[in-house]
């Protein structure tokens, strides 16, 4: 069972592991976790930073604002030619854009 509410949203991601900056799409979200799209396979078990910027209007604020943070890895799977990312996120942040 899942301890928090998951959000279907599609909003770009910056992932980033020991191979450098990747970019891809998040599928849902929540305050503790994130599942993403991305068109290469992550390691199980692998930390990862990552960025995404949430659009003013999507949130209803003044300004958009960018969530960073880091996370691991937990599941990797191919979905539709792309590899569909499960990340629990360790901790968050908010900023301004």
């Amino acid at each position: 069972m899942r301890s928090a509410v998951r959000f279907p949203v599609k909003l770009p991601i910056a992932i980033r592991d020991n191979g450098g900056e990747h970019h891809a799409e998040t599928k849902d979200m929540s305050a503790g976790g994130v599942l993403f799209n991305i068109d290469m396979e992550m390691t199980v078990g692998s930390n990862i930073e990552f960025t995404i910027s949430i659009p003013a209007d999507v949130i209803g604020a003044p300004a958009d604002v960018l969530v960073s943070g880091e996370g691991r890895v937990v599941r990797c799977a191919p979905e539709d030619g792309r590899k569909s990312v499960a990340a629990v996120i360790d901790e968050y942040r908010f900023e301004r854009a």
